[in-house]
């Protein structure tokens, strides 16, 4: 059960309605997440500002990588959903390569590095070892990848606390957390 109450498109404040329709033109549907953050025009737009410009950096798969990467450190079924139903259907990965990013890895050797370096920022609170940068910078990430990776992994966690503070229903094909 929700406890922050998420409004339907036509139940948001005013000042979120346009980027909810932007979502519902882009996505055919409007998923809880940005209804909930339709409660805040402020949130709402702040989040898909971000969303939209790190949506130019690195690529889909390995957006998703790490995404997923975070979710299940963070232990946020709701993103892991959405991330496990967009990394299939959008970014084409397959089953096991959903599982090994899950488990913060990969089976391609460049995007383990970025999955690998994203799930110790997340899991450490950017408190990463020389060695973590440096195991990244030896795959070919530059310093600006790098930023950008420490930025997708700052968007993730947000929505990641986001859906547990509010306890968002899940609107996606559900997936669950690996037990601790």
């Amino acid at each position: 059960m929700a406890r922050i109450t998420i409004p339907s498109r036509d139940d948001a404040p005013d000042g979120s309605k346009s980027t909810l329709d932007a979502v519902q033109k882009q996505l055919g549907t409007i998923p809880n997440l940005f209804r909930l953050l339709a409660v805040s025009p402020a949130a709402l737009q702040a989040f898909t500002g971000l969303q939209s410009a790190l949506g130019k950096s690195l690529d889909v798969k390995t957006r998703e990588r790490i995404a997923l990467a975070v979710a299940e450190v963070n232990g946020c079924d709701y993103c892991l959903s959405a991330h496990t139903y967009l990394a299939r259907n959008l970014a084409k990965l397959s089953p096991e390569e959903i599982e090994r990013n899950r488990a913060g890895g990969s089976t391609d050797p460049r995007a383990d590095a970025a999955v690998r370096f994203a799930a110790r920022v997340a899991a450490e609170r950017g408190r990463v070892a020389d060695a973590d940068i440096a195991a990244a910078r030896e795959a070919g990430y530059s310093d600006a990848d790098l930023v950008e990776i420490v930025a997708l992994v700052t968007e993730n966690v947000f929505t990641n606390f986001l859906n547990e503070v509010a306890g968002t229903e899940i609107d996606f094909p559900e997936v669950h957390r690996a037990a601790a």
